[in-house]
């Protein structure tokens, strides 16, 4: 089968960039993708690391490059090796000739892996670019296991994960597809889950839910769509949410101290919505009461909040690979709450896009009804709101991350509120600057960084350039107690990308973060650290980064210097605009 992509091949591009950067002298760890590799050919080291001539030949370098190669294919897009580049950057070529390889790599393969293998020439160095698409059908290692990439991984997967992915990706939803249940099978004890959720939103002034607690039982089921045909066969999300799972689908295991024995431990195979609202009802139990100071917001708090830990869970549920007969694990151990969900993260979305990623659910029928049921968010904002929660808490942004198996983890660090965060929080104006999640991200960022600019904030917001702009704008037009929230730098050049700080009433007011900042061992390390973003640095710039005189800033940079760390910008070290480089 043949296929065209409608503009720029992105695999290619991807290639030709790395391609351009390693000509330019970038290392192959500073310009790795997920879906494009640099290798070396195995067997060309003598004794002491010594290059060794090449041949047109080498089964062992053949052996090692099928399984890479198949660990690439296997994984959405497939991917590309450029071999030929030692880690270190080193060139040092290939001489393979480009049909052997590809015949013995489809021959190590059992005939499975087809690749493309072309020769570049990289400086005067000659390399191969071998290149393989996304796999129809799982391919094997030679060792007979099918591996993926997470990260830059070749991680083990089991069969029926990667058809998973592999439906996801071809639009096909297993969820809507028709199950071996009819609406006789429906447990009534789901249906008055269901009414109680949608009782909850219904209460809190949700007119759409209203509608839906009125229906009859049949007619709430299809209009939650999750009912095939009109002869009652339930789709498989009706026959999860509503007659029960095929393993345990939830395991909430509670543990008031790491290594203790649990105290409660809950799961089963009923319906889903029962297993969601009994894991619910145990996190509530065990998330104790906390409660913020004496400042402008005082009350009295859940240690994780309430919100954040369901939407961890629900999406834990939701988005998983449900052909796994893997549970979603809910680890509950003191005030952290750990979701570990099998099947990766659906689509492209990764840990570093999660945030602006368009919603893209691996089952978008299950998806659907869980957000008319109120339990998710159908906006696709549910990871927004649940970092945001925790963040307006004063607590650590929650941890995601994708790991072997594969499974998705989300870690929420609960505990005692910052009364300083939530202070800061409540004083903002315009009021809902404290929903706006990049606001909220910026302020979290600054209280624990000196500086941020458009290069720093684009990846903590996820953002493009243009939007990170944008967000910057909104923090620099939120005042806190009369004052701007974040000020611009001073001393930064013209025509240089601006910087910005915390306003000095914000940094009081964030003391006991911003004051650990301030400490002298931690001066040098700021100052380098710009330097070496913005390559260069003033006495101008270090007196506002670090809140001191202009001499004292001149004093530290001097130091620097004869520590051999930086280098005067000019010959005549005087005068208006003179800086320092990194060495």
């Amino acid at each position: 089968m043949t296929f065209a992509f409608l503009g720029p091949d992105p695999l290619t591009e991807q290639v030709g960039q790395m391609l351009q950067r390693l000509a330019d002298g970038d290392k192959p760890s500073e310009v790795e993708t997920l879906q494009v590799d640099c290798k070396e050919e195995p067997g060309r080291r003598g004794q002491g690391g010594a290059v060794l001539p090449g041949s047109e030949q080498n089964d062992p370098a053949a052996k090692y490059l099928a399984d890479e190669l198949a660990c690439l294919a296997n994984t959405p897009g497939g991917g590309a090796i450029i071999l030929g580049v030692a880690d270190d950057g080193q060139r040092i070529g290939t001489d393979l000739d480009p049909q052997w390889l590809r015949h013995r790599i489809y021959e190590l393969t059992t005939r499975r892996l087809t690749i493309d293998a072309q020769p570049v020439d990289l400086d005067g160095t000659r390399v191969l670019v071998l290149t393989t698409r996304d796999a129809m059908e799982p391919i094997a290692s030679t060792n007979g296991r099918i591996y993926w990439r997470v990260d830059d991984n070749c991680i083990e997967v089991d069969p029926s994960t990667w058809h998973a992915g592999r439906l996801h990706r071809t639009g096909v939803d297993w969820s809507a597809l028709p199950s071996g249940h009819n609406l006789d099978d429906i447990d009534p004890t789901a249906v008055e889950m269901a009414r109680r959720f949608l009782r909850e939103a219904a209460d809190a002034g949700d007119q759409h839910a209203a509608d839906l607690l009125a229906a009859t039982d049949h007619d709430l089921l299809r209009r939650l769509n999750v009912v095939a045909d009109t002869n009652g066969t339930l789709t498989n999300a009706g026959s999860l949410l509503f007659v029960g799972t095929p393993d345990y689908g939830i395991d909430y295991i509670r543990r008031d101290v790491p290594g203790a024995d649990s105290t409660n431990r809950v799961r089963s195979t009923r319906s889903l919505l029962e297993q969601v609202f009994d894991a619910d009802q145990a996190i509530r139990t065990a998330n104790r009461v906390v409660h913020v100071g004496d400042g402008l917001a005082h009350a009295q708090r859940r240690a994780i909040p309430p919100r954040a830990a369901r939407e961890a869970m629900v999406n834990g549920i939701t988005h998983r690979d449900w052909l796994s007969t893997q549970p979603t694990t809910i680890e509950h151990i003191g005030d952290t709450l750990t979701v570990t969900s099998p099947g990766g993260l659906p689509g492209d979305v990764r840990p570093d896009n999660i945030i602006t990623h368009p919603s893209s659910p691996r089952y978008k029928s299950l998806a659907e009804a869980m957000a008319a049921l109120r339990l998710a968010e159908r906006e696709g904002i549910g990871v927004d709101r649940m970092i945001a929660d925790m963040l307006t808490r004063g607590r650590p942004e929650p941890e995601i991350s994708e790991t072997a198996g594969p499974s998705v983890r989300v870690s929420l660090f609960g505990g005692e509120p910052d009364p300083e965060i939530v202070d800061l929080l409540a004083g903002l104006d315009p009021p809902q600057a404290t929903q706006d999640l990049d606001v909220v991200l910026l302020i979290n960022h600054l209280s624990n960084n000196h500086y941020v600019d458009v290069a720093t904030a684009r990846p903590l917001l996820q953002r493009p350039p243009g939007e990170t702009e944008a967000a910057l704008a909104r923090a620099t037009a939120t005042t806190f107690a009369g004052h701007p929230l974040i000020v611009g730098l001073n001393g930064v050049p013209h025509g240089h990308e601006p910087a910005y700080r915390l306003s000095d009433p914000a940094r009081a007011q964030l003391a006991s973060r911003t004051k650990r900042l301030d400490a002298t061992p931690v001066r040098a390390q700021v100052i380098l650290s710009w330097a070496r973003h913005r390559g260069r640095v003033s006495s101008t710039e270090v007196a506002d980064l670090l809140g001191l005189s202009i001499v004292r800033a001149g004093q530290i940079l001097t130091s620097l210097e004869e520590r051999g760390d930086l280098s005067p910008g000019k010959e005549i070290k005087a005068g208006r605009g003179f800086f320092y480089t990194p060495t």
